[in-house]
Formats: structure tokens, sequence, C-alpha cells
């Protein structure tokens, strides 16, 4: 906006015929295609938090729960899990095991284009 009141006041004086053309003003398009460079490149660093946010909140989402293990030196006492609450987490972590693991050998299988065994989930 600047360049272009500086480019706007010059050419006034010129048609006005206080000034002659000889000062070397920036050029409003150049500054003008800077600003769209930045704003794309802005536009691009937004994208790429907004996509980190959400692959953030996919993460902790999907991703099963730390098991707090007790620090050697205090034997069992501090941040541990009651045995009702332990297994629970464990069978959700085992659960999520078989599911990746599943999904891989799926994906493994349409990529050799080997069918499945009978009788196999």
């Amino acid at each position: 906006m600047k360049v272009a009141a500086q480019n706007l006041v010059q050419n006034s004086s010129i048609d006005n015929g206080q000034k002659s053309a000889d000062g070397a003003l920036q050029r409003f398009d150049k500054s003008l295609e800077e600003f769209y460079a930045l704003c794309d490149q802005l536009e691009l660093c937004l994208r790429l938090a907004h996509e980190c946010l959400s692959q953030s909140f996919d993460s902790a989402k999907h991703a099963p729960a730390l098991v707090p293990a007790a620090p050697k030196n205090e034997g069992g006492a501090g941040e541990t899990l009651p045995y009702t609450q332990y297994l629970p987490l464990i069978k959700a972590q085992i659960a999520g095991a078989k599911d990746i693991h599943n999904a891989l050998l799926e994906g493994a299988n349409k990529i050799t284009g080997k069918l499945p065994p009978p009788g196999a989930p």
C-alpha cells in the first residue's frame, strides 16, 4: 500500500507539472507480486500447522495409553495402576496391535495379489 501511495503521489506530481519523471520508484507490480508470494507462503504454513494439529489429535485419539512404570528406587510406590485398571488397558493395547497386524497383512496381500487363507479374519 505504501508503494502504491508513493506511485500515486509521484504520478499526480508529474501530472501537475511539479516534478519530472526522473525519480526511481519501486514498481507497484513487483511489490504486489512479493505480497502474493508472502501470502502463498503464509497459506502453506497455515495448512502445515493445521495438518500437524490434526495428526496430533488423531495420534492422541488412537494411540494406546502408556502404562506408568514404577521407579526402581521406590519399590512399587508412585504412579502405578491398580490391576483392575491395568488389565483393560493391556487388552486394549493387544487389540490395537492385532488391528495393526491385520491391516498390514491385508495391505501386503493386496499388493502381492494373494488371497487370504480360508478362516482368516
